[in-house]
């Protein structure tokens, strides 16, 4: 019987609960020294001088780095097609750009010491003008980067037709877009800036050994810090170490490393001795990539009857002062433009821009959620707009169970779905009906807390990004397995999982199978644990692995048994290889694993699928907004969601639960803000509103399984699908409980304040 669908507990918990994990900043590093980074207070000066006279007397200093004493080229930027002028310095060279910025690195011999000494580096700053607004970046006389001439990082359609990526066609909007469009509204939405907040924050140590360079680091994807390092510093393939350790959280922002981290090598070269960093949670606050950060201008046109013919949504996307990936996520958002709705003419459009501000990376859903928010968004707006209820313009406008494989408007080919399904589940499960008759009692009544109602009906991309992962399974000599994986988990559970997958095929216990990951020494490559890929791409890459020892025992068994590979069967009840009708001729794997020589029984497999896949869902989400105070309370949550054959479906449960916490905390509180000069304002965990367990009601969770065709599992992923999903109902259910009073749109975060002072504008009041 397959163990695959199983709930099995996770293998990883035990430890984390118990003794805890081993983190970068555990790790022993005898001899090495530590380091803290000067940053700059200001989002935008010029540097006149740097004394560091009196830190390098304070105690336990070893020495300081400013940018006069680095060999190393800037850095370009991290995003496809942005404008080659705006690189990073490793540390500033005449120019902060925003608060937060490195300027200069004391070493000593305690992180104490560090810390104290880096008080003492006096910096003569000049402040210039800053530009936060990203609307107003574009046509800035105000530059983040003089040499660049303009702000504008990149342009899309225009930069994705140069290379071929879209059709020319493209790059102009159609002249007829709203043609035979009865009813057009338009509403600009803000995606705002969020924090990751991982409760691990960064941290990096290093150590080279006669030219060989070990980098332990917490990040999603060691082999890419392998890869960067061994650029960087000009090393060969088998000269570079990358170690992740047990990571506390990611969620996007750790995909990439960072100039703090790979500085780290540097220094440890150049002083001749093992350096550490770990940042302070308020330089988390202010460095490690922010998310989001899109403004948004939405056009909806379509019928009085609720059909929609044309959409076009019009971004600008904050890149901040060193473009990174965030600047070209918008192709992200691009992709998933019309969402679950068969809607013929579309058109996006993107800028993205500098600013003096931290810049932008991957956050969870990464370009998706901005595009699912915007379109949801306006759904409801449009049925508003010509009186219907959301759920039957959604249901009228859903792209049909019998129209898979489809391709939209903007060339993204769904692999398979059922939208309608989802949606009347969720409407089902939530009792919809009763729903609208209690919020219809409250209006009627005026009574001060209302009602909101809230849906989204989603689908996304995942494993979007083309390439292969690796895998590998290798039966040991005492029976036991041992896996090999370049994924990099932080949090998903891929040894419960992938012991789930070696377990099913090859009839041993999960506790017999060994996970070994984030280690470039011991797993030879590997991409590692993003976009929702890790299932269909590592896991099926280990799941063939195991299919293909598996057949190498049944051969090897058939040569010691003296029979015919055919007639030889895997009995999985008691993983032992026989020949068929004969039991008592039997081998078991700790047999064939010590006959099989020194090839062993072993298997590596790179699997690259044929193609993305596309979870999909509905979420509904009830809330209570109180008229007077402008505060939400969330009375409901209910998520439908679909992502394929579940191999574990605990914990995708907990990948759901995760998301739509997270999915919550965006819509209701969290936001990243800077004032006019540039200063965080929500540089902290006192200011930054954080979710927890006080603001959410329990979940009401359901799955549903199509299974995808793209691969040999049939699973898509799950890791950001409660975060797209959630947020947009959340906003729309405290948008729908203020329809009634006049208030057309409360941008994200709905926060009491924010809230109050819509009702209060509706009313007509300052």
């Amino acid at each position: 019987m397959s163990i695959l669908g199983n709930r099995v507990l996770r293998r990883e918990d035990p430890k984390f609960l118990t003794t805890g994990g081993t983190y970068v900043d555990d790790l022993p590093l005898e001899g090495a020294v530590h380091i803290v980074y000067v940053r700059s207070p200001m989002a935008h000066a010029r540097i006149h001088s740097i004394d560091s006279t009196e830190a390098l007397r304070s105690p336990g200093v070893v020495a300081v780095f400013t940018a006069a004493e680095v060999d190393l080229p800037p850095m370009p930027p991290g995003a496809p097609f942005a404008n080659p002028a705006m690189v990073r310095p490793w540390l500033a060279d005449g120019v902060v750009r925003f608060v937060g910025d490195l300027v200069a690195a004391v070493v000593a011999e305690t992180r104490e010491q560090a810390m104290d000494a880096a008080e003492l580096v006096l910096v003569d700053y000049e402040p210039f003008p800053v530009v936060i607004d990203p609307e107003a970046a574009a046509g800035s006389d105000i530059l983040v980067h003089e040499a660049a001439g303009t702000n504008v990082v990149l342009r899309m359609p225009e930069d994705l037709v140069s290379v071929g990526m879209v059709p020319p066609e493209a790059a102009t909007e159609p002249p007829e877009m709203f043609a035979g469009c009865e009813v057009v509204v338009r509403q600009r939405i803000v995606n705002q800036r969020v924090a990751p907040c991982p409760l691990e924050v960064r941290a990096a140590a290093s150590r080279w050994d006669d030219g060989h360079l070990t980098q332990w680091t917490t990040t999603q994807a060691p082999h890419g810090v392998k890869a960067s390092l061994a650029q960087i510093f000009g090393l060969a393939d088998d000269q570079v170490r990358a170690v992740a350790p047990d990571v506390g959280g990611g969620f996007g922002a750790k995909i990439g490393a960072y100039p703090e981290e790979l500085f780290v090598a540097w220094i440890a070269r150049k002083i001749g001795r093992p350096a550490r960093w770990v940042e302070t949670r308020s330089e988390s606050m202010l460095s490690l990539g922010h998310g989001r950060a899109q403004v948004q201008l939405a056009e909806l046109g379509g019928t009085r009857d609720g059909r929609l013919l044309a959409y076009k949504l019009s971004v600008i996307q904050d890149a901040g002062a060193y473009p990174a990936f965030g600047a070209f996520l918008p192709l992200m958002t691009r992709t998933m433009l019309t969402g679950v709705y068969d809607i013929e003419r579309v058109y996006f459009a993107d800028t993205s821009v500098a600013t003096n501000t931290n810049p932008t990376v991957a956050y969870r859903g990464a370009g998706r959620p901005e595009a699912t928010a915007a379109i949801e968004r306006m759904v409801d707006i449009f049925a508003a707009e010509i009186g219907m209820d959301p759920a039957e313009v959604r249901r009228k406008n859903l792209v049909g169970r019998d129209r898979f494989p489809f391709t939209t408007p903007t060339g993204t080919t769904y692999d398979v779905g059922d939208y309608e399904a989802a949606l009347d589940r969720v409407l089902e499960a939530a009792g919809y009906s009763e729903l609208r008759a209690e919020q219809q009692r409250r209006r009627e009544a005026g009574e001060a807390k209302q009602l909101g109602i809230g849906l989204s009906t989603y689908v996304e991309i995942t494993n979007g990004i083309p390439g292969s992962e690796f895998g590998s399974v290798e039966v040991l000599a005492d029976g036991r397995a041992r896996v090999r994986t370049g994924t990099s988990p932080h949090g998903q559970g891929h040894v419960t999982s992938w012991s789930q997958l070696v377990a099913d095929q090859l009839g041993i216990a999960i506790e017999d199978v060994e996970v070994i990951h984030g280690d470039t020494d011991l797993v030879p490559r590997g991409v590692g644990t993003f976009g929702s890929k890790s299932l269909q791409s590592g896991g099926v890459a280990v799941f063939q692995a195991a299919e293909q020892v598996v057949d190498k025992a049944r051969k090897l068994a058939a040569e010691l048994l003296e029979a015919n590979p055919n007639d030889i069967e895997l009995d999985k009840q008691s993983g032992r290889f026989q020949v068929a009708g004969t039991p008592s001729a039997s081998k078991t794997w700790a047999e064939l694993a010590r006959a099989s020589g020194d090839g062993g029984l072993s298997a590596e497999v790179d699997f690259a699928a044929s193609g993305a896949t596309f979870p999909f869902g509905a979420h509904l989400v009830v809330a209570e907004v109180d008229t007077e105070t402008g505060g939400v309370t969330l009375k409901r949550i209910v998520a439908v969601d679909d992502a394929g054959r579940l191999v574990n479906p605990l914990i995708a449960e907990g990948q759901i639960h995760g998301g739509l916490a997270q999915g919550v905390a965006q819509a209701l509180m969290e936001e990243m803000c800077y004032d006019e000069q540039g200063n965080p304002i929500t540089a902290n965990l006192a200011d930054y509103e954080f979710v927890s367990a006080a603001e959410l009601p329990s979940f009401e969770t359901y799955s549903m399984e199509t299974p995808t065709p793209i691969n040999p599992l049939g699973a898509k992923g799950i890791g950001e699908s409660g975060t797209i999903g959630s947020t947009p109902a959340v906003q729309n259910a405290v948008c729908d409980a203020l329809r009634h009073l006049g208030v057309r749109h409360v941008d994200m975060p709905t926060s009491p304040l924010r809230v109050w002072k819509a009702i209060e504008q509706a009313k007509g009041k300052s």
